[in-house]
This record gives structure tokens, sequence and C-alpha cells, in this order.
């Protein structure tokens, strides 16, 4: 038989153990330390890092963009304001170009622009009505612009139309009730003239500087009361005969006869029978190679020459203006 091993003796309590396993075992509690010590530093060095990204973050100025980048550095709001406060004061007004701030110091009625370029205005009296949002939105359709002569009293008629018009071309006064101004006291007149100007303003969110009188009736007087108050008078080159009873096959040919550069041509947005002429008189525009233009932008890229504003609208082609138009 085979001898059974001896046990090895047990150690009893409180015995040293060997210095061998001793040493190893304070071998390992001196690792796991340190190893402990370097988890705590390296997560305390991520806390700090994320610490530090986020103020970075907060404190990281506001982007510009790439215009104002391009331009050296993006300009505060204030500064801006401050700017447009200034133009204003110095007399610059939307639209208004310094060519419209000369004739407007003349205080003499215009008739047409000059003959050089390739524009004309196409200009709306009487409105808004009833036919308004059609007229704009052909207008709109075929990219052209116009100019709408608004009577004070009709504003109400068609909420936000004013701003309409005023983003397609340029709007004018045209008094509050549409009187012949040569007929009634100076006082009346120009609050008929003022009372539009204003209502004008607050409604279309903008200046106006542009006026027709009614009919196209005007004398020294009508003409001192409109420069007082910073308006441009504007007359017509050619009567398209709507307000006369015309249909619209007659209206074109008044109109397309009188297409040419620097005309300025007289309608009016509330007649059925002109909107059903605006197609045609769009497309001998396009025939003709001229442009559809607000009225300040057509005085101001080809300004009349001083004998046109000095003949009384005969340099413009222009007969004796009826007091059945306007």
């Amino acid at each position: 038989m085979r001898r059974a091993q001896p046990r090895p003796p047990r150690r009893r309590a409180g015995a040293r153990e060997p210095d061998e396993r001793r040493g190893r075992r304070a071998q390992i509690r001196r690792r796991r330390a340190t190893l402990l010590a370097s988890v705590g530093v390296l997560a305390a060095c991520v806390a700090l890092v994320v610490l530090l990204a986020g103020g970075a973050s907060k404190a990281r100025p506001p982007r510009t963009s790439a215009a104002a980048t391009a331009s050296g550095s993006a300009k505060p709001r204030g500064a801006t304001r401050a700017r447009g406060a200034a133009a204003t004061a110095s007399g610059a007004r939307d639209g208004e170009s310094s060519e419209i701030r000369r004739l407007i110091a003349l205080a003499r009625p215009i008739y047409c622009a000059g003959p050089r370029g390739d524009e004309v205005a196409l200009t709306f009296d009487d409105g808004p009505g009833p036919y308004t949002k059609l007229v704009l939105a052909k207008l709109r359709k075929h990219g052209a612009h116009a100019t709408f002569f608004v009577v004070g009293r009709n504003i109400s008629l068609v909420p936000g139309a004013m701003r309409t018009e005023r983003a397609i071309g340029a709007v004018g006064d045209h008094t509050f009730t549409h009187p012949e101004l040569t007929a009634i006291a100076p006082s009346e007149a120009e609050r008929q003239i003022v009372d539009t100007q204003a209502a004008l303003e607050r409604s279309s969110g903008g200046p106006v500087f542009l006026f027709r009188p009614p009919y196209g009736a005007h004398d020294a007087r009508i003409d001192s009361i409109a420069r007082a108050h910073g308006l441009l008078e504007v007359l017509w080159t050619v009567d398209s005969g709507d307000s006369l009873g015309a249909d619209y096959a007659q209206i074109e040919r008044n109109v397309i006869g009188a297409l040419r550069p620097g005309a300025i041509i007289l309608m009016h947005e509330n007649r059925g029978q002109t909107v059903r002429a605006l197609l045609a008189i769009f497309a001998a525009l396009q025939r003709k190679r001229l442009r559809a233009v607000s009225v300040p932008q057509l005085l101001t890229d080809d300004p009349p020459s001083a004998a046109q504003l000095h003949s009384a609208g005969g340099g413009c082609g222009v007969g004796r203006i009826s007091l059945s138009g306007g």
C-alpha cells in the first residue's frame, strides 16, 4: 500500500507569516494604491478639461455672417439704427433720389422723363377699388412695375393694398376726396393733400413724395403747396381714356401708340376695361423692348431736360390737359 503524505502543519492563530509571503502581499497593496491614485488624477484632469471647454464656449463671441466677415467685422445693431436715423434726418427718404429732390425743388409739374432710355411709367389713379387686386396680380405675373396715385378715402376699402402697391412700384397722393383743387380755397386744397399724404404713409409703411392733382387741375398755388410738403407733382404724357368711357380696344390703341422712352401713361385701377387691356399693353412693351418702371425710377434714370420742364408738357408731346382725366 501507498503511504499517505503528511499534511502541512497548520499555522496557529497569532503566528507570523513567512517573510516572502508578507512581501508579496505588501507589493500588491502598493500597486493597488498606485493604480487608484492614477485613476483619481485622470478623473480630475477630465473634469478640468470639461470645465475649461464650457467656459470657453460661453466666452466665444457670436458668429458673424460671411458678408460681415468679408467687410471686416459685424456692425452692432445700435450703429445701424444710428445710421438710419441720420439718413432720415438728412432728408433721404425711401426711393427718393437726389434727382427727385432736385425736381421737387423746381416746383414744376412733370409730364415725362427724358427720351434716351428704354423705360416708361404706367400709372393708375383713384384706387384702391374692386379691381385693385386683379391689377396687382397681372403686374406681378408680367414683371411690370407701376405707380399708384391713391385717393385717401379709398385706402380702407382694400386692406393691405397700399403696402403691396408700394412693393410693386410706388404710391402717390391723389387728395382725399378727389376734388378739383383750383376750384376750392387754398386752405382746403392743402388739407386734401396733407391728410392723404399722412394716411398713405401710415398705410403703406413708407414716405410719400409723389402727388397728382385730380383732373390735372393745378395752378401756382397748388404747385407751391405741393413743394412746401416735399411733393413732386406728376402729370402724364398720354391719357388712356379709360375714365372717359373708352373700351379695352380704345385703351389699347391710346396707350400702345404712346409707348416710347420716357412716357408717363395715365390709367385707372378701378376700371374693368383697363384690366382687360393690360395684356395687350404688356405684349406691346415687350415688342418695343421697353420696361415698365415706377415714376421715381424713370425720373432718376433719365430725368427730363430743362426744355421739357419749362414747356408745360409741350416738350413731352402733350397737348392741352383735359379736366376729364386724372
